[in-house]
């Protein structure tokens, strides 16, 4: 029985581009508590894999987080699958605004410690004991009120390229770090201010706003399917957008067009720029902005000295990287000292 992916990217590629069948790029989550992770991943990749689901999905007790695409003509049967899942009936899903057949090229089904990586070690409160979810046109109007606070629970190479007007936008490179940070600049407002938080699809506000509630906040709410949802109801049901620029997303898009604002600059030469990249050098695969000018300049590198390695001959790169461990300036997302125009 396989309960794993065996083709590569490339070989996934190569067979979705044969099949010439439209995808659809969806993601959801759900906190719940469960009992045997490994028996529900089992399941999962078993379900999917017939359906032609690829993607990145994480399952740990507290419940499921999932990223991935499916075949359009398999939407139906994708969603009936999930609902034969007790806690997964009716689970809200997020349809990518702008769709790519390649956005995912395998199926990784994963059993995690938590779903989302917050750091924390308090044991003692209920992730499903949330705050208030808002709809796109609620959202609006609380943003407007002069006691709300709005707090970006991304990390700050992806509120940099977008985020929703007059939002404090934390600069922290991980969800763990804004936890603490926010809780201490609004500590002597946990009674007569909204809190309101937004992520990319909602599950990281969505565990902020549990933990807050345990914090003692009084009025805890979330933007509800988060920036993807957001964009979804503004369109369908004509309302104001109140976001500038693009909504960074964890696949091979890197990026969803909320509005024509270009809030950010390349990396490189400081032009208006919002296109995420990841550095050509393999041994480097730092995720920077980098204008197409710049992309060609540098063929696709962050730095003079990644470019020089690039360019050598693929077996000539193996051999530097042997032995070696990956660099951990990728996880700096546009941090690293080689790049001038950094946030």
């Amino acid at each position: 029985m396989q309960l794993y992916n065996t083709l590569s990217a490339k070989e996934r590629a190569a067979l979705i581009e044969e099949a010439g069948k439209d995808r659809l790029t969806i993601s959801f989550y759900k906190y719940a508590h469960i009992g045997n992770p490994q028996i529900l991943r089992n399941y999962l990749y078993l379900g999917w894999d017939a359906l032609e689901v690829l993607g990145r999905i994480y399952i740990a007790r507290e419940g499921v987080n999932a990223q991935l695409s499916v075949p359009a003509e398999n939407f139906e049967a994708f969603k009936n699958f999930l609902d034969s899942v007790s806690f997964l009936e009716n689970v809200r899903l997020n349809i990518a605004i702008e769709q790519d057949n390649m956005s995912f090229l395998k199926l990784k089904v994963k059993v995690r410690h938590k779903i989302v990586a917050d750091g924390l070690k308090d044991d003692s409160f209920d992730v499903t004991d949330k705050g208030i979810h808002v709809g796109a046109a609620r959202f609006n109007e609380l943003i407007e009120d002069p006691d709300t606070v709005l707090v970006d629970m991304r990390n700050h190479y992806e509120s940099e390229i977008g985020h929703f007007k007059n939002a404090v936008t934390p600069d922290v490179d991980t969800f763990r770090d804004s936890l603490d940070l926010i809780e201490e600049q609004l500590k002597e407002h946990k009674e007569d201010k909204n809190l309101v938080m937004y992520c990319t699809g909602g599950i990281r506000c969505e565990k902020a706003s549990a933990y807050y509630k345990h914090k003692g906040f009084k009025k805890v709410y979330q933007l509800e399917g988060g920036i993807i949802e957001y964009t979804r109801q503004v369109r369908q049901e004509n309302l104001e957008n109140k976001f500038l620029g693009k909504n960074f997303v964890f696949d091979h898009r890197r990026g969803e067009r909320i509005s024509e604002d270009v809030i950010s600059n390349c990396h490189q030469c400081g032009k208006p720029c919002d296109t995420h990249v990841n550095c050509a050098n393999e041994a480097c695969h730092l995720l920077f902005i980098q204008c197409d000018d710049c992309a060609k300049k540098m063929d696709d590198c962050c730095s003079d000295a990644c470019k020089e390695v690039h360019s050598l001959p693929l077996e000539e790169q193996k051999k530097l990287r042997r032995g070696k461990e990956v660099s951990n300036k990728i996880f700096k997302k546009g941090r690293s000292e080689v790049l001038k125009f950094k946030k």
